[in-house]
């Protein structure tokens, strides 16, 4: 009876254990102490190559004439110590300072009437054609008149103070500011300008709007060519019948023979040249931010 008992009693089915892993918590990143060393060491090799050439120019500059260059020729090309000493000098009384104060009033007051006038004026003929098509032989008869040869005229008609030189530096940097804003204008998507005018925009939201951001980074390739005109347009013109600025130091440290400081005068030049091109750069990554801003 219980074998009878023991055979109809079923047996409980077996089940077999899955062992489930633990989860295991996201790894946190290893950082390394030597990170920064590394990044600070790659900065500094990307900094020496791009500033390679310009070492090397300046260490020919310094052992060319001392080994190179004969004693009469030394005279005139100076080693790099001596220009440097000279324009410490120049700073120590104060008349480097006075000389790009003078040149950077006149070259910031041309180029201001420039850029104001070359944009306002770029904006309204590219926007009719009309007017484009008649004054654009106009503009390219002049565009293709070199400034320094309007010295003369413009020294007859104003004399030979400042507003003769601020209005060469104007008439210098003002047509590439004014056919940049040209081109900037023709060359925005139409599609962009139907689209904004089928929403309802009006002529100063759409040149707000949709045309100024647009147009902002060919502009400013043309301010940017306008800067650099000024600068040197300016010099060229200080050298003639100026009493200060820094085409004035150049030309009247060669005719006193002060060579070290001619070349002083010349190497403060390029230094102005590459701050006011830095601080354009600068102001059309801040304007190419205003675009993105408006665009998205």
């Amino acid at each position: 009876m219980s074998a009878l008992l023991t055979q109809a009693t079923p047996t409980p089915p077996t089940t077999q254990r899955t062992e489930v892993a633990p989860a295991r918590l996201p790894e946190k990143p290893r950082t390394t102490a030597a990170r920064p060393w590394r990044q600070a060491v790659t900065a500094a090799r990307s900094w020496l190559w791009k500033s390679a050439a310009i070492l090397l120019f300046l260490a020919f500059w310094e052992l060319g004439p001392r080994y190179l260059a004969s004693d009469s020729t030394r005279v005139f090309l100076p080693p790099l110590h001596e220009v440097l000493i000279a324009g410490a000098d120049l700073i120590a009384t104060g008349a480097l300072q006075s000389h790009v104060a003078a040149s950077l009033t006149r070259s910031g007051a041309g180029f201001s009437i420039a850029v104001v006038l070359g944009i306002s004026l770029g904006l309204v003929i590219a926007w009719y054609r009309p007017l484009h098509s008649f004054l654009n032989p106009l503009l390219e008869l002049f565009r293709n008149t070199a400034a320094l040869a309007l010295l003369p005229v413009f020294t007859l008609l104003l004399g030979i103070g400042e507003e003769s030189k601020i209005t060469i530096v104007a008439f210098a940097a003002f047509f590439p500011v004014l056919l940049n804003t040209i081109a900037g204008v023709r060359t925005v998507d139409p599609l962009l300008v139907r689209a904004a005018r089928s929403l309802g925009l009006r002529s100063p939201a759409l040149f707000r709007k949709v045309i100024l951001p647009s147009a902002v980074p060919t502009i400013f390739t043309g301010i940017r060519m306008a800067g650099t005109s000024a600068i040197l347009v300016l010099i060229a013109a200080e050298m003639v019948g100026a009493k200060a600025g820094l085409g004035y130091l150049i030309t009247n440290a060669q005719n006193s023979f002060l060579i070290p400081q001619m070349y002083a005068g010349i190497l403060t030049v390029s230094l102005l040249g590459l701050l006011v091109n830095g601080l354009l750069v600068g102001a059309e990554r801040h304007f190419s931010r205003w675009r993105t801003t408006f665009n998205s």
